[in-house]
């Protein structure tokens, strides 16, 4: 077992690397096709260390894996759309995303794997750290109920403010730099503000997803490489679903569902282990525990049904417009958003795509459009910007 680990280690660290030095090391804006080449292969080599620990580990352990993997990469994307809100309110200049997001996936790793391990000591000396992570589980289900908006997310967390305070920031990024001299004085970039940013945020997605997947297996060789392979190719991932991440609006429903159903399950599972005196006078409680399988196929359908609800929802498209509008007007008219000409027209045609959705809608749907006129002013203030930059272009009319 040893070896195993010592190889699935050397494998996620080459894929770090080779993440760094062949995509990241360079600051470039990946197209859609390389970011969907990279997902697959990425999804490809996890499905396939899937099927090696069906064949090597035995139905359950498989079995287990599969269901950690698609509970965690599901999460991830949900997670995607906070990092997506932490890069827009620090203004990082798109060729730079793809390093905040790397350093995100590393910090990730490192905070999950300490997770794992603790919460593995806990449950094997400590069975009633199962109605803890249930009832965790429960609360964080709830909170996914709750509206998630840009608003409800603030990059100016906490950890932000008091790193603000302590070191000399500068107001500008410096290239993908973490610092810069300003004035002869040497100060740190925003960079290093986004990454606490996306760290903090990764520490707190770590307390959701460690007692999901403890959920479905105990075994500490399947959580780490479930959880692994989950955030390994999410900054492609990124890229990949730029643009469609406010589409999915049903999917916190979904995980919500989710994590319920696992919290259940751990609850169900400390019943059957318990050795609480004030529970059953210390003995454990004959309860039907839910078997691997049966959990993979609840969330399997959970997802399908919560993400085609999503695809195919009129509120998910004009949502998707309202957010891409908002998002591509101000990243169109922000100089430095890029110095790539061909990402500043891809975002000026998403742009214009999602105000013709806003114009074509009826009068039903259009009540879910929220300060329309200040939409198709940022529309307005777009175009004019593009008209003078490219006078021989013919811009379809707005309203």
């Amino acid at each position: 077992m040893t070896l195993v680990w010592i190889l699935t280690l050397a494998l996620i660290l080459g894929l770090l690397a080779f993440d760094y030095f062949f995509h990241v090391r360079s600051a470039h804006v990946p197209t859609l096709r390389e970011a969907s080449i990279w997902s697959a292969l990425y999804v490809g080599i996890a499905l396939l260390f899937g099927v090696l620990t069906l064949i090597f580990g035995g139905a359950a352990m498989g079995s287990e894996y599969f269901a950690g993997y698609i509970t965690e990469k599901a999460l991830s994307v949900d997670n995607l759309f906070v990092f997506l809100i932490i890069m827009t309110s620090f203004r990082v200049p798109r060729e730079n995303q793809q390093k905040v997001l790397l350093v995100g996936i590393v910090v990730s790793l490192i905070a999950r794997a300490g997770f794992i391990f603790l919460g593995s000591a806990l449950l094997n000396t400590f069975s009633w750290v199962f109605y803890l992570f249930g009832i965790a589980l429960l609360l964080t289900a709830g909170n996914m109920l709750k509206p998630q908006t840009e608003e409800s997310h603030s990059a100016q967390n906490i950890v932000v403010r008091l790193a603000r305070r302590l070191f000399r920031t500068a107001e500008d990024f410096d290239g993908d730099r973490l610092f810069t001299v300003v004035d002869g004085r040497r100060l740190m970039t925003p960079m290093v503000l986004v990454m606490i940013a996306i760290g903090g945020t990764d520490l707190m997605f770590a307390l959701d997803s460690i007692p999901a997947i403890f959920g479905l297996t105990q075994n500490v060789f399947v959580v780490f490489t479930a959880t692994a392979f989950s955030l390994l190719g999410l900054r492609q991932l990124y890229f990949l679903l730029d643009g469609l991440l406010d589409r999915l609006i049903y999917l916190s429903f979904g995980l919500a569902a989710i994590l319920a159903f696992i919290g259940a399950k751990l609850i169900l599972h400390a019943l059957h282990e318990n050795n609480l005196p004030f529970v059953n006078g210390g003995d454990h409680v004959e309860v039907v525990e839910i078997s691997t399988g049966l959990s993979l196929v609840v969330i399997l359908v959970v997802l399908l049904i919560t993400i085609l609800a999503s695809l195919f929802s009129t509120r998910g498209r004009t949502q998707t417009a309202m957010a891409n509008i908002r998002r591509d007007a101000a990243a169109y008219l922000d100089s430095e958003y890029t110095a790539d000409a061909g990402e500043r027209e891809r975002i000026f045609r998403r742009l214009l795509e999602a105000r013709d959705h806003i114009i074509a809608l009826g009068p039903d749907a259009r009540q879910q459009v929220k300060n329309e006129a200040d939409l198709m002013e940022l529309c307005r203030a777009a175009a004019a910007s593009h008209a003078a930059a490219h006078p021989a272009h013919e811009i379809r009319p707005s309203l």
